[in-house]
Parts: C-alpha cells; structure tokens; sequence
C-alpha cells in the first residue's frame, strides 16, 4: 500500500519552517556578555519584591527562588529567577 504524501509534506514543511527561522534567529542574535559585577547584584537580593523610590527614579526587585521536585525524595531543579527594573522619568525643557 503507498504511503499518502500529502499530509507528511505539511508536516515536513511546518517543521522546516520552524527549524529555518529558529536557526536564522539565533544567528542574528549577538553574544551577551557577563558583566561580574551585575551578577554580584542579583545574588544580594532578597527573595520577595521590593521597590524603592527615589528623587527622579523608581527601582524595583523581585527573586523567586524555589526548589521543584517530581516526587518528595527524587531528584529535582532549582529555579532563581530574579527581575530588576528602573523605570526614570526626567523632565524636557
């Protein structure tokens, strides 16, 4: 019996496609660089949100950092996600 080509090809093209703009992404993305003293920042943060307001400017900083296991005694992950922002407003004569 012939295998029908018809609905494998959409399949290869969708996938193609999808493989074709992902590989023109991450060749358009450029390298990011590790800045030490960044890293030394977000590791200060306190777990929780804070926000902080200044004369001109208002900061804000979030850490979630939580431990996810499939079972109570199986090997699990650790997720430290952390999210600062700034957000300044200035004055335009």
């Amino acid at each position: 019996m012939p295998i029908p080509i018809a609905p494998i090809a959409g399949v290869v093209l969708r996938y193609g496609a999808v493989a074709l703009a992902t590989y023109a992404a991450s060749r358009a993305i450029q390298p990011g660089r590790l800045d030490q003293r960044v890293e030394d920042a977000m590791d200060e943060i306190a777990e929780g949100v804070s926000l902080r307001n200044a004369d001109e400017q208002v900061n804000a900083a979030m850490r979630w950092k939580r431990t996810l296991r499939m079972t109570r005694s199986g090997k699990g992950i650790e997720v430290d996600a952390i999210g600062m922002g700034r957000i300044r407003v200035r004055r335009v004569s």
